[in-house]
């Protein structure tokens, strides 16, 4: 599995916290938490973070408080929060919040968030032997510059995401094309490609009539 980054939720809701931490390790993520907003700014103080999943409404420090502390150290935050109203969620992203979730939330929804955020702000990603700089897009295999069509590299960066976990190639076709029961062959194809130009015969594993597993 990937360690993609370093996650702080700060969540006074244990059973929230539970939910959300097996989501973020079971994706390859490094998770600590915190349970009111004094505790959650000893961890930003203490700690580097590559993303903070706040909520707003907590003991001692609130969670508009508790952003600035991010903002200082340059961290960027996902609000999570059952304040809904249109007002609140205005403010929140005014006050320089990246994104912003209503509870409930789904689990899915909320890792494709994380996963969002992060590409916006995190400018490598390493795999032996290739690095990835998520903002040109540019792919290498050692020291070569790979060439990868947008889709290939959508392909790539999403099967990063979701490294460890089985995908179906309607899973796939329906997440980095976004379309349903289309020609499914479209998937093998595209990720032939992949592992021909990267080397990744070894990595893009085929699991006969389930789909695929990417696995570093």
């Amino acid at each position: 599995m990937i360690l993609l980054g370093k996650i702080l939720i700060v969540e006074d809701e244990q059973a929230i916290v539970d939910l959300i931490l097996m989501g973020l390790r079971s994706n390859g993520y490094k998770v600590d938490y915190a349970l009111d907003g004094e505790a959650g700014a000893d961890f930003i103080m203490e700690n580097h973070y590559d993303l903070i999943l706040l909520d707003i409404m907590l003991p001692k420090f609130d969670g508009y408080e508790l952003l600035e502390y991010a903002k200082q150290e340059k961290i960027p935050v996902i609000f999570i929060t059952a304040k809904s109203e249109l007002k609140d969620r205005v403010k929140g992203l005014n006050k320089g919040a990246d994104d912003y979730i209503v509870k409930p939330f789904e689990m899915e929804e909320l890792i494709a968030r994380v996963n969002s955020v992060l590409r916006r702000y995190k400018g490598t990603i390493k795999l032996p032997n290739i690095t990835i700089d998520t903002k040109t897009h540019e792919v290498k295999k050692g020291n070569v510059v790979v060439r990868l069509t947008p889709k290939e590299y959508d392909l790539l960066i999403y099967l990063i995401e979701n490294a460890g976990n089985i995908l179906t190639r309607e899973q796939i076709l329906a997440s980095v094309w976004n379309k349903e029961m289309e020609d499914t062959r479209t998937v093998d194809l595209h990720l032939g490609r992949l592992r021909k130009k990267l080397g990744l015969d070894t990595v893009i594993k085929t699991l006969p009539k389930v789909g695929y597993l990417f696995e570093v």
